[in-house]
């Protein structure tokens, strides 16, 4: 069922809006139309009470239509009656009305009278939306131009069924029963005189009512013109404007005159649209019947003794006349002549005596048109009005009768009026009432000509091809004996140039013979006559000025006004010509006797020539200069500031003596009006206004400062005053702007008193004046709240009801916008003139009553600029004023403020029309008020009018927007209906901003999230429909509101985006809403278990389904995605296809990217979405600047032909201008929406993703189609770069649930085999995004930036399709953790490994495709990009070299000499440009990744890369690299810098990549022959560790015991290098042999049972990871000493404890008693590692059978309670335990691997001294034997040595293959060989 407030914005989005409406509104009109027409036959009626009904409600339980019972308590009950006998309504349709009430505003809390209030409110509101839907309707049929005409032509239909049906009778029944006192229509005396309106706000119970009798009136006469009226309907009309018209003597009230007007001109419209369309092909309706006819006349001739009434039917005369006169020949056809003859011509005569007699037009002159209330009816009522007068007045005119009658009354006139009068008795006033007071009402004719006048006053463009009219004007204009009825003539000319054809024919006219003595002749040489006459009498000494006669003196007037009109109305080029000499229009401007109100209409008509041409502006400063009064301030300065001969006569004498006694002021408002105009063209601002400080000082001084005191004859005087001042003010403020030197011009007020010198008064300027005197709260201030403090109320009464209304509101307006501009201005120079002036805000707070005036004009809503400039003022003053707030709570205005504010928001929303500039929005000024006051400190504006609690804390509100009337509730139902949103786009996106905004706030966002997040508003999801996928509006359609309807998107996901990250999943309300967006972004379900939510089976599958890429249904993100998939619009600035002539172009373009243009005044300026965009009237007037300026030749009118040019030119670059805007903002708004979808997919895949399932799919298809997006040509590189950062995201995520917790396992048992085979993404889906990553790093436009994220994007691709446990876990542990869980299937590792190979051979295959474009691509930013460029594409080049087959890629570094050109820039690095600089840091990170690069070689290629890099010099550019030379004592000076992190960072980027990639070199010399002592490898080698020295020393002497992991890799990489190549080098003079045998007695000597190094304390990974570098250096060191052994014969002593083992310490050797120390440990660790490898991997196999505690005692153990929360399900937990264990697993498998061929060494060399003992222990033998001691080893230490070897060698014999996981075939020989002889030795 369609409501009537759903009707009303139906019919308004279809009819009223700007936009034709489309195919489905047209539907929905027609269908909401049809459902209501049974509301519309039986207008306002509703079923009365009745008793049954009544005892239903008292038995507390209702039974609503299509509702369960309802239970009433007493209340209710109360309530419910109370509301059926004051409404007069059925008790059940108030019950339902209590129950509407509720679920609009909540009657919770409040109290009965509130409640009766409320719901009265709404049914009175129902009932007017019920009458609007019909007044528009029939507006639409009657008066709106541009509907389509079918849709016209349904509505007629269906509004001429309703009219049929009696619908007009039951608007002329209503407008009676309405004004009744009785329930039904005013109310019983005993009722409820107020209720509570839409907005919460108290009225008056009769206002509405009458506010409905008007409405009801208006559809009255809109029906006429729908059907035709009936004789009944006329006769009932006319029936009730007696009554009503009778009422008006005893009320003023504005709506009830209305009303009655409302019912005159029905049958005003009905009588003349009758008779019209007789004449056409219809007949008439009223006048076909003649008993009708006579029956009217005697009821209409009928004598009314009520004036007012008898003055309504002397109106209602008229129009049966005319309708007489119209039918006249239709019933001479229809019925005997005779009958016309003696009825008809009777019933005219009659008629027309009668109004003619009582002067009719006078009364509908005084007492209607001129009104107050019919000039402040609705505009389109008043047009309809006006439109039927003209026509009425048009057929009147036309008749031969009536013209004879009009001929008569002017003859009439000519003979009785009287001719001239002298000017001095003559008592004016502006509208020439005294006239008329001092003789009564004027002469028909006189007020006929008057009557004529007042109608195309206001629609000029009735006089089109109106020839009845012009030829009534030649009559009227013959043979005038009297001024009165010349003025009445002439009044009536001006009003006929209104129109530009009008002011030609007006011109033609009076320029013509067409009058023998009217025309402009007669005007110009009168006024020369006169200015002879006075010229004359000054010259003549002691001769008294002559008076000016009166007639003349109304007759120039007159005159004038026409002139006034034909200038300001005539064609702009024709009136150039028209008047050459209007120099006599001055002359008698300075003669004291020329009456005031003359100089007025001479001024008036002045001041219409200025506009006419610039040559003719100033021609009139001159004229004014030469013969107007001068203004004297201080010592006579006049107009132009000049000082002048002392006058007695000048404006300040003509003001203050002549106007002020006559309490009239038609000069001073013409001369300031004249001066305004003048000035307001005036185009060089270049001196501040100095030149017009005299005329401010007159103004300031004599005119505006006095004001208030003065007495005024007529109002409207006294506003015309005021206005020209405030005008006069308003200009200086915004033409001149604040400079710095203003800042030192604070002087004394004592400086401007009249003593003052004429040089310091030309020093002054007006604008800071202006300012301190507002600063100081002076006269202007002071005045300017006198006119603002009678407060908005006093304001709209007065506006409605008095004349001069509109001119009262227009110094309001200026008011306001003065105090705006001040406002602007007074804080640049607060600071500096401070103490003596204040800002103006700390002025307005001294009284605070100011300041609540200034508020509540938001209230005003009848001129819009008022509304905003309160806005304005609002938004000013929160900014300035923290306690704005609290200043309105303790006003009482606050609740008022609040539902002003909401109401002006509503009526906003309910517009029709698209307003163009938002600035000029109030709609828009309130949104963003509310926005800019969110973060204020609290309480602010948006506190108060969101209705926040202010009185506890804003955070702890709860928002109740259907309880009060507020901003809020406003917001929310504008953005629930989303109506309009041709016009109401900005607020839907405002909206969504300012919801958004809510929600970032920290005080703000708990109460507004838990708004949004109730299940009555549904507010996520539901818009997500509504406005996230809907199409969006084509850009040459409707390119504002497609802006629009991107921006409301992008706030709409940032919004949701802030739930998403912010909600408390604790609250089931919040977890609801995520779980809805979640579901709707991205279609998934969820599973509910408890308080958690839990995503259902994931896509865990055999990889045979993973096959292809999946293919799911499009989501919610893919459609978002899409909607901002296209090419943005162009935005740059080529003029030169604009612009065709060159010579213009630069000058263009130096206006459009001068740097002086871009600030406040230029022409540039920021929206209030913040775009930067062109200000087109600025460009405008810059152009027009800039051209005069270089071409001043086009002000001359010979060059007409260049000066069209330039015009046309200026037109192009508008139209550009405007173009551009719309662009750019259009561009920002898909940038703005896409940062939005970004936000929101980041935030889900972060933070919600979890709780969904197929998640894998789900970022897949986001990568997917990110990647496209960014490589599609239509996606700009701004968009490119939020995509990429969106892919950055999601690719982190795939990894992250690849790596960490993947979740989606079918079951809670969890197995090795399934870590294996978590592969998300199938091959294919992995080759899609590759290609397409592919596509957009080569996308045509890029940047490095964007690449640099693509980059990123790569690599993190790369590490995706890594295995999941190769990196840690060896594969002989995978193998053994795999032989139980292969249940018959053929399943081992390299089949497992067998689709990671494809993938891996795809992604090369996929690069090598596109290799060429891809590594010029990344090698050029490489070699040429920034830092963090370079650094980046070197990691790439690293990871292509990873996945390289057949030495591909290394072919092609190599061809493009890339490689060579990395190992220059190496050595050419020196860390000592930087310092410890960020270019420092960076440049060493592009060190670091060009090593890495090379490692990577080395690594990948194996012997094969590191010759390549031996053979490009690799060794000699490390060498060369300055970096490590310094890196020398680096570590030292770390001590004495303050920044030792950026040392170590250095280490870590530096040294330690160089000795990797030496080491990696070393592998070249295990293929060279060993006594090859010049091999190139170990020389290059030697020669660079003898280069470096101090670094190898240095790390050598480091203490173990302490290092932490870069330091031990260090002394790993040092000992490893010199193991490798010292042994060739003899020379001992750098003592590294020294070294290396310290180091042995500091490693081999710890026993493994205590702890090693200082490692107790450390983590168990920690220790694990030390474990295992000690043993890897002890390895590194056996291996150099078994070369020493085997290679060298090197032979050890047995101890170095013997009596005579003098070596010296730092000579000392290893020996056999150390070896076994060593031996000893390494034992220790084997055994260890074994045990707790084979524990670990039976755990793993029992890893489902372990309970939570066991598995989380597992998880402690590793040390891993970071990755597990409480929440965490044992599913989870298995994971992590099984992956840790893995880990822990795969470390002691590697430390197994290390330890076995250290104990081969150790049994190696021990087993060499045994067999070689012979030459060992006789020194007299001829064996050659490197030893450092003097004295063989004794029999009694070699048998100590094998009492110590056996136990551990037994040990040996105990280990168990099986626990050890390695062969130990070969081990257990070389065990069981050693034994063999330790037992020999023992023995002997």
């Amino acid at each position: 069922m369609v409501t009537p407030k759903q009707l009303l914005s139906i019919i308004e989005s279809s009819v009223v809006s700007p936009f034709p409406p489309s195919p489905a509104q047209r539907i929905e009109l027609l269908h909401a139309i049809r459902t209501l027409l049974p509301s519309f036959k039986s207008l306002l009626s509703y079923p009365p009470p009745r008793p049954s009904d009544r005892a239903q409600v008292r038995s507390k339980e209702v039974r609503l239509p299509n509702s369960p019972p309802i239970s009433l308590d007493d209340q209710d009950v109360q309530i419910a009656l109370k509301l059926s006998d004051e409404l007069y309504l059925n008790e059940i349709d108030c019950v339902q009305l209590l129950v509407s009430a509720n679920q609009e505003w909540g009657l919770v809390g409040r109290g009965p009278l509130e409640i009766l209030r409320l719901a009265a409110g709404l049914w009175y509101s129902e009932r007017r939306d019920i009458m609007m839907s019909l007044y528009t309707l029939l507006r639409a049929a009657v008066i709106d131009p541009g509907l389509e005409a079918g849709l016209v032509a349904d509505i007629q239909k269906y509004l001429e069924d309703l009219i049929n049906a009696g619908l007009r009778q039951r608007l002329i029944s209503l407008i009676k029963e309405l004004n009744r006192e009785e329930p039904a229509g005013l109310g019983g005396p005993l009722s409820e005189h107020y209720l509570l309106d839409s907005r919460g706000a108290l009225v008056e119970r009769r206002a509405v009512v009458y506010r409905e009798r008007l409405l009801l009136g208006h559809c009255l006469v809109l029906s006429v013109l729908v059907v035709r009226t009936g004789p009944k309907d006329v006769k009932d009309v006319f029936s009730v404007l007696k009554d009503s018209a009778a009422e008006l003597s005893e009320s003023s009230d504005t709506i009830k005159h209305q009303i009655t007007h409302s019912l005159l001109f029905f049958l005003v419209i009905a009588f003349v649209s009758d008779a019209l369309s007789a004449l056409s092909d219809k007949s008439s309706i009223l006048s076909h019947d003649a008993s009708f006819r006579k029956e009217f006349q005697d009821t209409v001739m009928a004598v009314v003794n009520d004036p007012n009434s008898e003055g309504f039917v002397g109106g209602v005369r008229l129009a049966w006349v005319a309708h007489l006169m119209l039918i006249h020949d239709e019933i001479g056809l229809g019925e005997a002549v005779s009958t016309v003859s003696s009825n008809e011509f009777g019933y005219i005569n009659f008629c027309l005596e009668s109004v003619f007699a009582k002067n009719v037009f006078h009364f509908l002159l005084e007492k209607v048109l001129r009104s107050a209330a019919y000039q402040n009816d609705d505009e389109d009522m008043v047009y309809m009005y006006n439109a039927y007068l003209h026509k009425q007045i048009t057929c009147f005119l036309s008749h031969p009768v009536a013209r004879d009658k009009v001929k008569e009354s002017k003859e009439k006139a000519m003979i009785t009026l009287n001719t001239y009068r002298m000017a001095g008795d003559f008592v004016h006033d502006g509208s020439m009432q005294g006239e008329q007071a001092a003789e009564g009402v004027p002469l028909p004719f006189v007020s006929l000509l008057e009557f004529v006048s007042e109608i195309y006053q206001k629609e000029p463009e009735l006089l089109s091809g109106n020839d009845v009219l012009w030829t009534f004007v030649n009559f009227a204009g013959e043979d005038h004996t009297n001024f009165q009825t010349l003025v009445a003539f002439l009044n009536m000319l001006s009003t006929l140039a209104s129109s530009q054809e009008g002011a030609s024919k007006v011109y033609e006219l009076l320029q013509g013979k067409a009058f023998r003595s009217i025309g402009w002749s007669t005007l110009f040489n009168c006024l020369s006559i006169y200015d002879e006459k006075y010229k004359q009498s000054l010259q003549t000494a002691g001769a008294m000025l002559p008076e000016f006669q009166e007639g003349d003196a109304k007759a120039l007037v007159a005159y004038l006004n026409v002139l006034q009109k034909v200038v300001q109305n005539g064609n702009p080029i024709e009136r150039k010509n028209w008047f050459p000499d209007i120099e006599p229009l001055f002359k008698l401007l300075s003669y004291e006797n020329v009456p005031t109100y003359l100089k007025g209409a001479l001024r008036n008509t002045i001041a219409t020539f200025v506009r006419v041409s610039p040559v003719l502006k100033d021609t009139i400063w001159t004229f004014l200069e030469q013969y107007d009064l001068p203004v004297v301030v201080g010592s006579q300065v006049g107009i132009s500031g000049q000082p002048m001969a002392a006058q007695v006569y000048d404006m300040q004498f003509e003001l203050n003596e002549i106007e002020a006694r006559r309490e009239q002021y038609p000069s001073t408002i013409s001369f300031l009006n004249l001066l305004n105009a003048l000035i307001a063209e005036e185009k060089d601002v270049s001196d501040r206004g100095r030149r017009f400080f005299g005329i401010f000082r007159f103004i300031y001084d004599h005119v505006f400062g006095p004001f208030p005191q003065r007495a005024y004859a007529d109002p409207s005087e006294k506003w015309q005053l005021v206005v020209a001042c405030l005008q006069h003010f308003h200009m200086i403020l915004s033409m001149y702007d604040i400079q710095e030197q203003d800042i030192d011009s604070v002087i004394d007020r004592s400086q401007l008193s009249a003593v003052t010198q004429p040089s310091s008064l030309q020093m002054q300027l007006p604008i800071l004046e202006l300012l301190k005197d507002f600063m100081s709260g002076k006269t202007v201030f002071r005045n300017i709240m006198s006119i603002l403090m009678p407060g908005v109320n006093t304001i709209i009464a007065e506006r409605n009801s008095q004349v001069y209304g509109p001119l009262l509101e227009k110094a309001v307006q200026l008011s306001l916008e003065i105090v705006i501009l001040v406002l602007e201005k007074d804080i640049l120079l607060a600071d500096f003139w401070h103490p003596l002036y204040q800002p103006l805000d700390v002025v307005l707070s001294q009284d605070h009553n100011q300041i609540v005036a200034l508020l509540e004009y938001v209230r005003y809503d009848f001129l819009p600029q008022i509304q905003q400039s309160s806005i304005k003022i609002m938004s000013i003053l929160s900014s300035r004023m923290v306690g704005l707030v609290q200043l309105l709570l303790k006003s009482n205005v606050a609740t008022s403020l609040i539902e002003d504010y909401a109401s002006c928001l509503a009526f906003r929303s309910q517009e029709c029309q698209v307003i163009e500039n938002g600035r000029d929005d109030p709609g828009i000024l309130i949104m963003q008020l509310l926005i800019d006051n969110v973060s204020r400190p609290a309480p602010n504006i948006t506190h108060l009018l969101l209705k926040f609690d202010l009185d506890t804390s804003i955070e702890q509100t709860l928002l109740q927007p259907k309880f009060h009337f507020s901003c809020l509730k406003v917001i929310l139902e504008i953005l629930e209906n989303l109506s309009k949103p041709d016009v109401n786009a900005s607020l839907h996106e405002f909206g969504f901003q300012l919801l958004y905004e809510l929600c970032l706030d920290p005080l703000t966002c708990g109460p507004t999230l838990d708004l949004l997040s109730n299940k009555k508003y549904h507010f996520f999801v539901k818009h997500l429909d509504s406005v996230g996928v809907a199409p969006l509006p084509k850009r040459n359609s409707n390119q504002a509101l497609r802006i629009s309807s991107l921006h409301q998107r992008a706030w709409l996901l940032k919004l949701l985006a802030v739930e998403l990250h912010a909600a408390y999943m604790s609250s089931p309300h919040h977890r609801e809403a995520c779980q809805s967006i979640l579901a709707h972004l991205f279609g998934q379900d969820f599973v509910e278990t408890g308080t958690d939510v839990i995503s259902q089976s994931l896509i865990l599958q055999n990889n045979k389904e993973h096959t292809a890429t999946r293919t799911i249904s499009k989501t919610k993100v893919s459609e978002l995605l899409e909607v901002v998939q296209f090419r943005s619009p162009d935005t740059t600035m080529n003029l030169s296809q604009i612009i065709s002539n060159m010579k213009y172009n630069l000058l263009v373009e130096d206006i459009l990217r001068n740097p002086s243009t871009s600030g406040k005044g230029g022409i540039y300026y920021y929206s209030e979405r913040g775009d930067r965009l062109i200000d087109l009237a600025s460009l405008r007037d810059k152009l027009w600047q800039k051209f005069n300026s270089v071409y001043p030749q086009l002000s001359n009118f010979g060059n007409e032909a260049d000066l069209n040019e330039v015009r046309e030119t200026i037109q192009q670059l508008l139209r550009w201008g405007w173009r551009y805007n719309k662009n750019l903002e259009e561009q920002a708004a898909q940038l703005h929406m896409l940062t939005g979808w970004s936000h929101i997919v980041e935030v889900s895949v972060s933070r919600r993703i979890s709780s969904l399932e197929n998640r894998s799919e789900i970022l897949y298809q986001i990568l997917d189609a990110c990647l496209g997006a960014s490589a599609s040509p239509d996606c700009s590189l701004k968009m490119a770069f939020i995509l990429s950062q969106v892919a950055l995201t999601c690719m982190a995520k795939l990894r992250d649930d690849r790596f960490l917790f993947p979740g989606g396992f079918s079951s809670d048992n969890i197995t090795c085999l399934d870590i294996l085979m978590v592969k998300q993404l199938s091959n294919g889906a992995c080759h899609s995004l590759l290609f397409k990553l592919i596509m957009a790093i080569l996308r045509n436009e890029s940047s490095e930036a964007l690449r640099r994220r693509q980059y990123a994007l790569l690599l993190s691709y790369f590490q995706y399709c890594q295995h999941m446990l190769v990196p840690n876990v060896p594969t002989s542990v995978l193998q053994q953790l795999l032989l139980d869980e292969q249940d018959g299937e053929e399943l081992d590792l390299q089949k497992i490994d067998k689709e990671q190979a494809e993938l891996a051979r795809a992604n090369f295959s996929i690069l090598r495709k596109e290799a060429q474009a891809i590594l010029d691509l990344v090698i050029k930013d490489a070699t040429h990009g920034s830092e963090p460029g370079k650094t980046i594409s070197l990691y790439v080049l690293d990871a292509v070299v990873c996945i390289d087959h057949e030495r591909y890629f290394l072919s092609q570094l190599q061809s493009r000499g890339f490689l060579r050109s990395c190992l220059m820039s190496i050595s050419s690095f020196s860390s000592a440009d930087g310092g410890h600089s960020l270019d420092s840091m960076q440049r060493a990170c592009t060190l670091e990744a060009e090593l890495a690069l090379l490692m990577r070689i080395c690594h990948k290629y194996g012997k094969s890369g590191a010759q390549v890099l031996f053979s490009m010099g690799a060794l000699e550019h490390l060498a060369s690299c300055r970096a490590v030379n310094l890196q020398g004592s680096l570590r030292v000076e770390t001590k004495l810098r303050i920044d030792g992190a950026v040392d170590v960072d250095k280490q870590r980027m530096i040294v330690t990549p160089v000795l990797r990639l030496v080491f990696s070199l070393t592998s070249l010399i295990d293929t060279s022959e060993f006594f090859e002592v010049k091999n190139k490898i170990v020389r290059e080698v030697i020669d660079f560790v003898k280069g470096h020295h101090l670094v190898f020393d240095h790390v050598l002497r480091e203490d173990v015991s302490g290092a932490d992991d870069l330091l031990m890799e260090q002394i790993n990489l040092v000992v490893g290098i010199l193991s490798k190549v010292w042994p060739y080098e003899e020379s001992g003079e750098y003592g590294f042999v020294q070294g290396l045998f310290s180091m042995m007695h500091i490693l081999f000597s710890c026993d493994s049972d205590r702890p090693f190094l200082s490692i107790s304390t450390r983590s168990p990974e920690n220790r694990r990871k030390s474990e295992l570098n000690v043993f890897q250096l002890c390895f590194s060191l056996s291996s150099y000493l078994y070369f020493l052994v085997t290679k060298k014969s090197l032979r050890l002593q047995v101890s170095d404890d013997s009596p005579e083992y003098h070596s010296p310490v730092s000579l000392q050797q290893p020996t056999l008693n150390l070896l076994c120390s060593l031996l000893n440990g390494v034992i220790n660790s084997l055994e260890r590692a074994a045990e707790e490898k084979s524990l670990l991997l039976n755990k793993i196999r029992d890893i489902n059978e372990l309970s939570r505690q066991e598995v989380d005692e597992v998880i402690n153990m590793c040390v891993r309670q970071d990755l597990v929360s409480a929440s965490d399900d044992i599913q989870k937990r298995r994971y992590i335990a099984m992956v840790e264990m893995c880990q822990v697993a795969g470390n002691r498998d590697q430390l197994i691997s290390l330890l076995l061929p250290l104990v081969e060494h150790i049994l190696n060399v021990i087993i060499i001294h045994f067999q070689d003992s012979s030459g060992v222990f006789n020194t007299n033998g001829s064996m050659k034997t490197i030893t450092y001691g003097s004295k063989p080893d004794s029999g009694q230490e070699i048998s100590l040595l094998c009492g110590k070897l056996i136990p551990l060698l037994e040990r040996l014999e105990l280990l168990s293959e099986e626990k050890v996981g390695h062969n130990l075939k070969v081990f257990r020989r070389s065990v069981a060989s050693l034994k063999e002889m330790a037992i020999q030795k023992f023995a002997g």
